[in-house]
């Protein structure tokens, strides 16, 4: 496939590496709540579209810490594939579930950026594969590790992207009306102005009631 083919529900596979606490402490590049805001935005996407997913975690017990839970609470049947090593592309069960899945395009957020993503990124497009870093839902240890790791990733042919514009998209067109709500919603709850604009949009433009008060028409 060409990396000039849009990401589409049907051509990738999104993939979440060590979202997990001990992880995001050495994050410094982004505002970690922003990161986690980010990286459930990115989840709810994929989940609304029905994207195929793998979720890993490294030395959980021993080190790490869990998944963050607002990112196991969108996939509660799914379990994180568990490693000892950096590199996912070193563990055999990722690499199996890559393949299983057998899509070409991986759309990879992963923490640390310098670490768990740049490895299994450049394993990964060395085996053929086409990866998609989701800049965003990505974190290092400084500015610096962050963006000297995506260059590097992106001088090896992979793409940067962010968690907005793969939920956008997936969607592409406002007449998917199977997918329109949740996108809105997932857009008011995690696209911060955009989010808040789509709100004001709906209420003082068009004339809908508010969200919550919908929501409360709905519950009653």
């Amino acid at each position: 496939m060409s990396k000039l083919e849009l990401l589409t529900p049907q051509n990738c596979t999104v993939i979440f590496i060590d979202h997990q606490p001990q992880m995001a402490f050495g994050v410094t590049n982004i505002d970690r709540q922003t990161l986690i805001n980010n990286t459930v935005g990115l989840a709810k996407a994929a989940k609304t579209f029905n994207v195929p997913v793998i979720l890993t975690t490294v030395e959980t017990t021993s080190f790490s810490g869990y998944m963050w839970p607002q990112l196991l609470e969108v996939f509660p049947d799914k379990n994180p594939i568990e490693r000892t090593s950096m590199n996912s592309w070193d563990d055999a069960n990722f690499v199996a579930e890559v393949e299983r899945l057998g899509r070409k395009k991986l759309v990879i957020a992963a923490l640390w950026t310098e670490v768990c993503l740049t490895f299994p990124a450049l394993e990964a497009m060395a085996a053929g594969y086409e990866v998609y870093a989701v800049a965003d839902a990505s974190g290092g240890t400084s500015q610096m590790a962050h963006d000297m790791s995506m260059q590097r990733m992106i001088q090896a042919g992979a793409v940067p992207v962010t968690w907005q514009q793969v939920l956008l998209e997936f969607q592409r067109d406002w007449a998917r009306r199977e997918t329109y709500d949740a996108v809105i919603d997932i857009a008011k709850e995690h696209s911060g102005a955009y989010g808040i604009g789509v709100e004001y949009a709906y209420t003082m433009v068009h004339g809908q009631a508010p969200s919550n008060k919908k929501e409360a028409a709905i519950a009653h």
